[in-house]
């Protein structure tokens, strides 16, 4: 069997005194989108920024494709990419500087033509020469997403993925991004506050709460073992009273 797109195990994250990562373990495996959930403060950010190699880690190990990002860092992230409301694309570069200068830090092949593909599949054509900077921040978000589709990448991180895009252009992205999942040998590990949508996309989920994975499961299933008739009201409890799930 082929190794899991993504295997982290035992990370850790301190901060002097502060345990913002304590002890975490999952893996997201090919054709598969797992939501990794939690309020804010629960180690969600931490988390993915050390999976992308921004952060490193106070102990544990990540694999993409089983290969250690401590060790093979360089071909770890060849293969990743990622989509961030927090990291737009510079504002001074139009959309195809931006995604022409990204394809060319990755290497991509045959860049020209992906880049058309690109603008099409994210409806970009009429923003190609448009500075980003001067986009509304539902059209950065869709060039985002663009830039993160750039090297077909094995491990696909998304951070708010639909965030300030309508309801329409938001279910298309939905698609968009299982039709990634399903047809290619790629996975998704996706983090929202947007229930509704996490319920739709995900196969799985993962709860983090003060560092820790508090629950996980399949993400249509999981409130009703936990006496919840939502995702949502899970989702309000383990931000609100952790200790009480353990009681249900």
């Amino acid at each position: 069997m082929p190794p899991a797109v993504l295997s982290v195990r035992e990370l850790r994250k301190h901060y002097g005194a502060t345990i913002a990562v304590d002890g975490v373990s999952f893996e997201v495996n090919r054709n598969e989108i797992v939501g990794l959930l939690g309020p804010n403060g629960a180690g969600k950010t931490s988390t993915i920024n050390m999976i992308l190699g921004v952060l490193e880690p106070s102990s544990g190990t990540i694999l993409v494709e089983g290969a250690d990002i401590a060790a093979k860092r360089s071909q770890v992230l060849a293969r990743t990419n990622f989509a961030a409301v927090y990291a737009p694309l510079p504002g001074n570069l139009t959309v195809i500087q931006n995604l022409r200068f990204i394809g060319l830090i990755y290497g991509v092949k045959n860049l020209a033509s992906r880049i058309e593909s690109l603008l099409e599949q994210f409806d970009l054509f009429a923003f190609r020469d448009m500075k980003c900077g001067v986009l509304s921040s539902g059209e950065q978000t869709r060039v985002g997403l663009a830039k993160a589709m750039l090297n077909n990448p094995r491990l696909l991180l998304l951070d708010e993925p639909t965030a300030s895009l309508d309801p329409s252009v938001a279910r298309e992205i939905r698609l968009q991004i299982r039709e990634f999942a399903a047809q290619g040998e790629g996975g998704v590990l996706w983090t929202s506050h947007n229930m509704y949508e996490v319920a739709d996309v995900c196969d799985r989920v993962l709860f983090l709460s003060h560092g820790k994975i508090l629950l996980a499961g399949d993400p249509r299933t999981l409130p009703a073992e936990h006496g919840k008739e939502t995702l949502e009201d899970l989702f309000v409890t383990v931000a609100r009273e952790p200790l009480a799930l353990g009681r249900i």
